[in-house]
């Protein structure tokens, strides 16, 4: 599979960014809670990140085929308003939800996931380790593995939704399914390809990561 590298993108002048650990939820209950967010926020609003880390869930984008779900085995599939196809989300893995006002960054959608997807290059970057983004698929590949997906919705200008990162996870539900579409797609994580460090570390390293590229400055924090 070709892959290519994101070109960075400009970002405008600094602003306060609200970080959220909501620790262990279920998917649906965050979900709502994006679209309240969402709904309710004015021009006003601090932009906000959310960390979590959902239970076992298969989630839908809005152009997902049932026949790429090929056995759920005994898990849940939630058909969610986010981008792209079928997903994995279990233990393990680092969820970052972006509730970011595009329209007042001067962001076009595309422009955000080439944003997330540098944030996680960058982050492999520091770990010695090569990546490379897909034009045709939204997601960040090592050796043509994917190890990070994404999955956006705007709604007036906002977006909700986000990135998934593997870390440290049992890997073999993705064999259940094909991820993001794809028949056979390699999927890898960061302790396969011996980053040792930590969740809240590697949380940490992408936070900075995404503050320094995006322009935030994190304003405070809630566990």
């Amino acid at each position: 599979m070709p892959a290519a590298q994101t070109n960075a993108v400009a970002m405008p002048v600094s602003e306060d960014l609200v970080v959220r650990e909501l620790g262990r939820r279920d998917y649906e209950s965050v979900w709502q809670e994006m679209q309240d967010f969402t709904r309710e926020r004015d021009e006003s609003t601090v932009d906000e990140l959310w960390f979590v880390e959902h239970p076992p869930v298969y989630t839908q984008g809005v152009s997902g085929k049932a026949e790429h779900v090929l056995d759920a085995h005994d898990i849940p599939v939630v058909q969610s308003n986010r981008g792209g196809q079928v997903t994995y989300h279990g233990s393990g893995q680092i969820v970052a939800y972006v509730l970011f006002d595009l329209k007042r960054r001067k962001m076009g959608i595309r422009d955000l996931v080439s944003a997330l997807e540098n944030v996680v290059i960058g982050l492999l970057k520091g770990y010695g380790i090569s990546a490379a983004a897909r034009r045709d698929a939204p997601g960040v590949y090592v050796n043509d593995a994917k190890v990070a997906a994404l999955g956006l919705r705007v709604s007036r200008g906002c977006s909700y939704h986000g990135l998934a990162l593997n870390v440290d996870m049992d890997l073999t539900p993705f064999q259940w399914i094909n991820p993001c579409g794809y028949k056979e797609l390699k999927v890898t994580q960061l302790k396969d390809l011996g980053v040792k460090d930590s969740v809240p570390g590697i949380k940490d390293k992408l936070l900075k990561i995404l503050a320094g590229n995006m322009g935030y400055t994190i304003r405070q924090q809630h566990i």
